[in-house]
């Protein structure tokens, strides 16, 4: 390959000054799941400024830019949904303002992850400055609802938007490591009804909170002896919400709800995580009702797209044409060997590669602990070796893996 590496970081770093700003105006614009409708509005003007051949917004309002017309198609991922800010006494700046400095960018979705839609948009200029156009064409995407519905985006884009790529880059905060996989996770429904009275005697009815407690200390027990894999880790489950129906405070409660969070590790599938529980014998003993939730929120351009809330483990093999790409670039461009490893949290890879066996690989600035957390922040030198690795990952495995 005639590729200059040294080339490709240079313009990486020319450009750093472009890129945090792009990131502190992105961060400046409020976006939590199912409001991202300013946000993909302002990534289409940045990408259409720095030479995006095409850029789209889909039904659901994910917004897809492309570059080059080959037959390859390859695709980066970065949802630009975000949380919430969350008590705000707990940030320092301005969780929409932030801060810089000559190292660091603070505010919601620096890592979790915007940085990855800076890196990506300018790993695209980069591609049309140099010329590192191949017979591929790559799609940078910029998704919706993630937050709360990680992959609901990418069910859309494979089905409605009839997009199939070889493999996506999952720019999620990966420290600037290569992550392969990640545990899946579903979210469980757990309900016991009873009997309401008037609280001043209880006996005459049947009260679905004292029921559900039985079920509380065996999920708490069941969560200790989950499978256990040697990449991806333990499967997990904790409780997560309590709910309850009842006339009024003074009155014995009628229902009861709780909301499970499971993880699920290699092996792991929905109906196994359903089954255990329906067969704790404390679920069996009052005849509690255990579902899984489905997802029906509107996307910002009022469009429901309903799925159950299930989300598969994924994991790629070290081997694989994707993954190797990702170590040849790192490599030639940081001259050391890179980090291979995985996600704690899930991806929208749980739908691209857990639903539709599209090979997914991960590489983001940020790191995985500012998540969701106050004083969120990234870093500027991983936001410019993200973008370098961006554009270099086509046409490394055009040439590499595409021997036509």
């Amino acid at each position: 390959m005639n590729i200059d590496f040294n080339q490709v970081l240079a313009k990486a770093e020319e450009y750093k000054k472009d890129i945090s700003d792009f990131l502190k105006d992105i961060i400046a614009i409020p976006s939590e799941s199912c409001k991202e409708e300013l946000v993909v509005k302002r990534i289409k003007s940045e990408m259409e400024k720095a030479g995006f051949d095409r850029v789209e917004i889909d039904g659901m309002g994910n917004i897809l830019g492309f570059i080059g017309h080959g037959k390859h198609i390859i695709a980066m991922d970065a949802h630009i949904d975000t949380v919430g800010t969350g008590d705000k006494s707990q940030w320092k700046y301005d969780p929409y303002i932030g801060y810089e400095d000559e190292e660091i960018i603070i505010g919601r979705g620096a890592s979790d992850q915007k940085g990855g839609m800076a890196s990506m948009v300018y790993a695209g200029k980069i591609i049309k400055d140099l010329k590192l156009e191949d017979d591929y064409t790559l799609i940078v995407t910029g998704t919706v609802q993630e937050e709360d519905c990680d992959g609901l985006c990418w069910q859309y884009i494979i089905n409605e938007d009839n997009i199939t790529p070889e493999f996506v880059v999952i720019t999620e905060p990966t420290s600037c490591n290569i992550y392969r996989g990640q545990r899946g996770r579903m979210e469980i429904k757990i309900q016991t009804k009873g009997i309401s009275c008037h609280g001043s005697a209880p006996e005459r009815g049947d009260n679905a909170i004292y029921k559900m407690a039985p079920i509380l200390m065996e999920l708490k027990e069941l969560n200790e002896r989950l499978k256990d894999d040697s990449f991806l880790g333990k499967g997990t489950l904790t409780v997560s919400e309590v709910f309850f129906s009842s006339p009024s405070r003074c009155a014995v409660a009628d229902g009861c709800t709780i909301s499970v969070d499971r993880r699920l590790t290699q092996g792991e599938t929905w109906e196994y995580a359903l089954e255990q529980i329906r067969n704790l014998p404390s679920v069996r003993n009052v005849g509690a009702d255990v579902s899984m939730y489905e997802y029906s929120s509107p996307s910002y351009t009022d469009l429901v797209y309903k799925t159950q809330a299930y989300f598969p483990t994924w994991v790629l093999e070290e081997n694989h044409p994707a993954c190797q790409t990702l170590i040849k670039a790192y490599k030639a461009l940081f001259v050391k060997e890179p980090l291979v490893d995985k996600w704690t949290f899930s991806t929208n890879a749980v739908s691209i590669m857990g639903r539709f066996k599209i090979p997914c690989i991960g590489f983001g600035p940020g790191h995985e602990d500012q998540a969701h957390a106050p004083n969120e922040m990234t870093w500027k030198r991983e936001l410019v070796d993200a973008a370098a690795m961006y554009a270099l990952i086509p046409i490394i495995y055009v040439k590499e893996y595409c021997k036509d």
